[in-house]
């Protein structure tokens, strides 16, 4: 659908802008209407204007009897001046005159005091305003039907050019100073930078620079920034466009916008090409359902041509982004098209830092926040994480009408972004108590196993599809999972569990999510880790790692019912012994367990420092 747009007058900068939008299909009805309906109007004001009072032969006999003070003749109209004030109509026949009927009347016409107005000029243009107007209506009319046909059809052909955003040259902001917690990734980038920027350095020893660099990592780590911080650094035109951009209805227009997004890049090289979510287009041939003739692979193919073809293609990088690199097809990895693969992590400590610093420009905080804290509180963010962490925090702190962004903002918009918003959920006294016992069985349980981290918060307030929760991050990044942990942190996912059958005999439904996961951890030791009497053996689906090191080959476990059934007693030998441990736990601290319990009805959340001051200060091993 066409729109004309219509724009009032600027005045300045400032001014004001007027914009109009007017849907095209509703200029041509209007112009139709007017084409059909203004020679209607016309005749129909011509009726009313030939509309006679009187007929002719009244206007005779009252000239006769001298009631007449003045008769105006336009054309064929009289327009009648009687003596007692009123003002009347007639018509007279084209072949007679006024002057003659009154003559043939035996009334004498100087008796009767009248005036003749010459209409032959307006009537002349209103001649050939009849004649001009429709025809100007229609010429407008089947002007714009062609214009609407002439657009579509080139809007046709333009389904194969490339509709990638341009960044132009010196216009892209962001630099590496603006990326934090991917060093190693820079590093990686700052050489890129440098191919750009000075080609024949590499020239000179016969190197050729890398035509492409594929960024894999989960989503929220930085990679679209990256590739930002790329253009920024290299000064270069930067053409980005999404994987799923290419692909439309029409069979052949995503390899055309490849063709056309290429040769834009060239004519401005040195220059960058940014394809975001390249698995889009990028995933295995043969596995279509359309096969050669797939529009997907078509694409594909065009993009392989490209980067490693016949025609060279000095000077354009391509920087592609991707968190499903398992999914690519192997001939997109090879040298001379991706030459380089980096992977981006979640950031570390000293990432989540350096992040924390760069998203904390512009925003205003209190001298209290701990930002080392912060750092540790944040295990498992990602930038974007982050990022949000601190808007949250910003606009918590402006809803209450602080002036600065205190620590328990931070605090709360991280649980925020990770549980969910607080809901005012209405519970009995029984629910909240229940809920009470429940966290804190896991955070004395928690507190008691040596291996466990340290318990950050404990809340009964309701977030997300939980009642309560118990915090616990990680006090360091753990690169390796060790038998003892991983049995040490069923047992306190079992506390909460343990805690409601020691104080209330029973068993609640709360622990249904505490039981999911100790068996989900109890089958992966058992099937996958080798940490179990079975021994080192894999029991579990055979899986095909990619280079990325995600799964991309499931092969259904191969197990006789007999193994079976002892992983599942093994699965159920971990659990029992983890479960026994828990209850041990909370039997031999129930004072202490009632004394949290106590307190957390009364605040409804309790941090680190409240309830390190009823249990004591976690002992490090």
């Amino acid at each position: 659908m066409r729109k004309i747009k219509i724009f009032g007058d600027k005045k300045g900068k400032k001014g004001l802008q007027f914009k109009i939008k007017i849907n095209l299909w509703s200029v041509l009805f209007g112009l139709f209407l007017i084409i059909f309906l203004v020679p209607l109007l016309l005749s129909a004001f011509e009726l009313k204007n030939t509309n006679t009072n009187v007929d002719i032969s009244q206007v005779v006999s009252d000239a006769k009897a001298g009631k007449l003070s003045k008769v105006t003749i336009e054309d064929n109209r009289l327009i009648l001046d009687y003596k007692d004030g009123t003002v009347k109509y007639s018509i007279k026949e084209d072949k007679d005159s006024f002057s003659d009927l009154l003559s043939k009347a035996g009334v004498n016409p100087s008796s009767i005091s009248y005036k003749v107005v010459d209409q032959s000029l307006s009537k002349t243009f209103g001649d050939i305003m009849g004649i001009v107007l429709p025809l100007a209506l229609m010429g407008v009319f089947f002007f714009f039907i062609i214009r609407a046909q002439t657009k579509g059809a080139q809007d046709i052909f333009s389904f194969g050019r490339s509709r990638a955003k341009l960044f132009a040259k010196g216009r892209q902001q962001v630099s590496f100073n603006d990326v934090a917690g991917v060093d190693d990734a820079k590093k990686e980038l700052e050489e890129v930078v440098d191919f750009l920027k000075n080609p024949t350095k590499y020239s000179k020893l016969g190197a050729r620079t890398p035509k492409g660099v594929l960024l894999f990592g989960p989503a929220g780590v930085g990679k679209t920034l990256l590739a930002r911080a790329v253009a920024g650094e290299a000064g270069v035109p930067f053409f980005s466009m999404a994987g799923s951009e290419f692909m439309e209805m029409l069979v052949g227009v995503g390899a055309s916008r490849v063709r056309d997004l290429f040769a834009q890049a060239k004519a401005t090289a040195p220059s960058i090409i940014f394809i975001d979510e390249i698995d889009a287009i990028g995933r295995p041939r043969g596995r279509g359902f359309f096969g050669g003739h797939d529009e997907r692979e078509q694409t594909l193919n065009q993009i392989l041509v490209e980067m490693d073809g016949f025609t060279p293609n000095d000077n354009v990088m391509v920087i592609a982004a991707t968190n499903r690199g398992d999914l690519l097809d192997p001939a997109l990895l090879r040298p001379g098209r991706f030459d380089r693969r980096v992977v981006l992590d979640m950031p570390d400590k000293e990432g989540r830092l350096a992040i924390l610093k760069i998203h904390a420009r512009g925003k205003k905080f209190s001298r209290g926040v701990k930002w080392q804290r912060v750092a540790d509180r944040t295990v498992g963010f990602s930038g974007a994480d982050l990022e949000n962490m601190l808007n949250e925090a910003a606009i918590l702190a402006a809803r209450e009408g602080k002036e600065l962004v205190e620590m328990e903002d931070i605090e709360e918009a991280a649980t925020k972004v990770k549980l969910g918003p607080a809901k005012n959920k209405l519970q009995s006294k029984e629910d909240k108590e229940i809920t009470a016992y429940h966290e804190a069985g896991h955070a004395i349980v928690t507190h008691t196993l040596p291996k466990m981290d340290p318990v950050h918060r404990i809340s009964i307030v309701a977030r997300g599809m939980s009642l309560g929760h118990t915090l616990i991050p990680p006090a360091a990044d753990r690169s390796h999972e060790t038998k003892t942990h991983l049995t040490q942190e069923i047992t306190a996912m079992l506390g909460g569990r343990a805690a409601e059958e020691l104080v209330f005999n029973e068993m609640t439904s709360g622990a249904s999510n505490d039981i999911a996961q100790a068996t989900r951890i109890a089958r992966a030791m058992v099937v996958d880790f080798g940490m179990s009497n079975l021994g080192p053996i894999n029991l579990g689906p055979q899986t095909e790692y990619s280079e990325f090191g995600a799964p991309e080959m499931y092969e259904p476990a191969q197990v006789s019912p007999a193994m079976q059934e002892k992983i599942d007693n093994e699965v159920k030998k971990i659990i029992d012994s983890c479960y026994k441990e828990a209850v041990q736990i909370v039997k031999k601290r129930r004072k202490t367990l009632d004394s949290i319990v106590k307190k957390l009805l009364v605040k409804e959340t309790l941090e680190r420092d409240d309830f390190e001051a009823i249990v004591g200060v976690k002992r490090k091993d």
